[in-house]
């Protein structure tokens, strides 16, 4: 015998994959509407008053790295800006510990300098903290350097641009032929919220962006828009000749559609995750390597923007553009209708029946008009004249 709470848990979880329609997410889009609504106007805001914290690609500059451990012990990121402004009288940009055990490293960036200025910062860097090589024994040469022009980064980002014009023309194509305008509509507004998000979350956190990040914000685009094109082919099927039969609404069969495909969603947002936490975790964490961190970030934050817009976004934002059409506004009102009939009928209440009227009172003679027939009794014909007995002919 289950508990009370034990049957609600089952409940949920059977209305879960059963798809039976009963989370109501299209009657309540306002809620929706005004959530992510807010969240949007908050990446906006981020992105306007506090930018990005661009990478050294897109910005240009020196990159000095080094192991994380010297002859005296592990080495700090206060000892390094330390010994960089000592070296040249001002200090770096950005000093940070990445990795974890023997790959841990320490990167310093800073503006570009010359070939005189990078030999005397490693010459001070050695000098100060004497960074062990692989053999435990310090080496100067473990220190190493990179300069990297502020163009390069810019040619990344315009090919970017390119591509996100093109891939979202094709979409919209793609779109409107296979389902119809609203639904591209729908689905290129749920991918607009998805790259506002994801570029609002990096500004406020302060992810540095590179490369990686704008390759990775392109491809959860492809993400987002297969979950949104999922639900839409179900919206597609269930409203099939919806306007011939009055057993559902638009919104109804559209919620119908969303709870089918809620735990398909799910399922396919939990196993795309699964392997991008563990890159980051693995390939930020454990490895230090910066490109594969930069690449799990945006992913995992673009999927599960994508998985939330597709479901509470797309689909009410599509319902909305349907009923503005007469036509379905007009089959709402025949579905409500038919179920006010049927519910009366069921609770055995009758529509209420004419009085009685009496034959030669105006309001009889009213009717005997509006009937095309004498009102019972009546001696008279339609027209007035006296109606002759049957069977009696008058001589």
């Amino acid at each position: 015998m289950t508990t009370p709470g034990n049957e609600q848990r089952t409940s949920i979880f059977h209305r879960l994959y059963t798809g039976t329609g009963a989370f109501d997410i299209i009657g309540k889009r306002a809620r929706w509407y005004v959530s992510l609504g807010l969240l949007v106007l908050i990446c906006l805001g981020a992105v306007g008053f506090k930018g990005f914290n661009l990478g050294i690609d897109f910005e240009g500059g020196t990159k000095i790295q080094m192991p994380a451990v010297g002859a005296q012990g592990p080495i700090e990121d206060d000892e390094v800006r330390a010994s960089f402004e000592e070296a040249l009288g001002q200090p770096a940009e950005t000093v940070q510990t990445v990795g974890a055990g023997d790959s841990q490293s320490i990167q310093i960036r800073t503006e570009s300098l010359d070939a005189a200025e990078v030999s005397q910062v490693k010459e001070a860097l050695f000098a100060d903290l004497r960074p062990l090589d692989v053999q435990g024994q310090p080496n100067p040469a473990v220190i190493s350097d990179s300069a990297v022009s502020g163009t390069w980064g810019g040619e990344i980002t315009q090919q970017a641009l390119i591509a996100l014009g093109v891939f979202l023309v094709l979409v919209t194509v793609f779109l409107a032929f296979y389902f119809e305008r609203w639904m591209a509509v729908a689905a290129l507004a749920s991918l607009l919220h998805d790259v506002v998000v994801t570029a609002g979350i990096y500004s406020l956190i302060g992810f540095e962006v590179t490369p990686s990040t704008v390759i990775g914000l392109l491809t959860i685009l492809g993400f987002s828009l297969y979950d949104t094109v999922v639900v839409f082919d179900k919206v597609k099927e269930n409203t099939r000749g919806l306007l011939s039969t009055t057993r559902r609404t638009y919104a109804e069969a559209a919620n119908l559609a969303v709870n089918q495909t809620l735990a398909r969603s799910i399922n396919t947002s939990v196993i795309a995750l699964l392997p991008v936490a563990g890159l980051l975790v693995v390939g930020s964490g454990l490895l230090g390597v910066g490109v594969l961190r930069d690449l799990a970030l945006v992913q995992l934050i673009g999927m599960l923007a994508g998985v939330i817009s597709s479901i509470l976004l797309a689909t009410p934002l599509l319902v909305d553009f349907k009923e503005r059409d007469p036509k379905y506004r007009e089959h709402a009102a025949k579905v409500l209708a038919r179920r006010e009939r049927a519910a009366a009928k069921e609770a055995g209440i009758e529509p209420p029946e004419r009085p009685a009227v009496a034959a030669g009172t105006a309001s009889g003679r009213r009717a005997q008009r509006s009937n095309g027939k004498p009102a019972a009794g009546s001696g008279k014909t339609p027209t007035g004249k006296t109606r002759q007995p049957s069977g009696k002919r008058r001589r």
